[in-house]
């Protein structure tokens, strides 16, 4: 095994794949790292393997997934895309097969100098060494221990905020400090032009996100309903995001408000036009409250059981709420975890009063 301190020679750096599949914020999280490998390689062709779910964070949906960068596809040069969920139900069957054929053929035939392995999970392994890349670059403890079996350099982790660890990779593959490097997503022209419309007769609007991984995240409908009420009194309407699955939900924060907040569902590249207009972003750990502090976006974030020294808004201006009695968890329970139940809809209303006093 070799240390990623005896990196290739940057000079003869040609191509390099990303992989880092899903979910929402992880890939979101990984984005700093690529931002920064583009700069310090500026040339090079830059690949990301990605669940077709996400690849909107990365490219928009009528863009080609290859060839000249642009706004529509900002950072990388190529996106290739995976369904492993679908695959793995229709693992039988022959159109799944070639599939998975055509798309492990298109990403060998790029020929990678080198993947990184941001997941740390044993499929996400797994394909950067199916990529055909000679070096593959991993965490020397990630998150499946076995994934390291496929690594050619192990990293050992530094950092304590996820983004860190990503740019500590990245830092060893570049052989100096990561720079600091800005963020972009795409920019796709339909859903501006939409979402410019939606919002249209809203002069200052707050993004509320009720959803959430799984329910011990999960602050309660009508704590959010009752935060909008109170947004209403600084002129700050509430729009209440919500995905598939979430429809219940969300109508429950919008009949707390009491017409003070409006249900709004957008796809991802609607989610990020609208999300660029906000005034503020109020939501627990969830990959919207992470796109929120991507784009500099106010956070007030409130969390339970998952640590937000390690997954909290990153580069942006924020108040993290959080009980004492919190204890760090991934048990994904249904019920609320009871520290994240002390928070009070007048402590998260006042924390984005003060987010909006602070603003320039």
């Amino acid at each position: 095994m070799t240390s990623l301190s005896q990196s290739f020679d940057a000079p003869r750096f040609q191509s390099l794949l990303v992989v880092r599949l899903s979910a929402m914020g992880d890939i979101i999280h990984t984005l700093p790292a690529v931002a920064a490998l583009r700069e310090a390689f500026p040339h090079a062709t830059l690949g990301w393997l990605v669940e077709e779910r996400w690849a909107e964070l990365l490219c928009t949906l009528r863009y080609p997934r290859s060839g000249r960068r642009s706004p529509q596809r900002p950072l990388v040069d190529r996106v290739h895309s995976v369904n492993t969920a679908e695959w793995r139900r229709t693992l039988f069957s022959f159109n799944t097969w070639q599939q998975m054929a055509v798309g492990l053929s298109e990403l060998r035939g790029v020929r990678y100098d080198a993947a990184i392995d941001f997941q740390g999970a044993i499929r996400s392994a797994l394909l950067a060494r199916w990529s055909g890349a000679p070096t593959v670059y991993g965490s020397a403890q990630p998150r499946e221990n076995a994934a390291s079996m496929w690594y050619t350099r192990q990293v050992l982790p530094s950092g304590t905020h996820v983004v860190e660890q990503g740019l500590a990779l990245a830092q060893n593959a570049m052989q100096h400090p990561a720079p600091e490097s800005r963020v972009e997503f795409p920019v796709d022209p339909d859903a501006e032009h939409k979402v410019a419309g939606l919002t249209a007769n809203i002069r200052d609007f707050a993004i509320l996100n009720p959803g959430a991984g799984w329910g011990a995240k999960q602050w309660p409908a009508e704590r959010y309903g009752a935060v909008a009420r109170e947004l209403e009194k600084n002129d700050i309407q509430s729009l209440v995001n919500y995905g598939p699955g979430e429809e219940d939900l969300a109508a429950a924060v919008e009949a707390a408000s009491e017409g003070t907040a409006r249900r709004i569902s957008c796809s991802v590249a609607e989610l990020i036009a609208l999300t660029r207009r906000a005034r503020l972003f109020i939501g627990g750990d969830t990959g919207p409250m992470h796109l929120a502090a991507a784009l500099k976006i106010p956070v007030v974030a409130i969390f339970g059981p998952t640590n937000p020294a390690r997954n909290g808004p990153f580069g942006t201006r924020s108040v993290v709420l959080r009980s004492a009695s919190s204890a760090t968890s991934h048990a994904r329970l249904r019920e609320p975890e009871p520290g994240l139940l002390e928070i009070t809809p007048g402590e998260v209303a006042a924390a984005a009063r003060q987010l909006l006093q602070n603003q320039p």
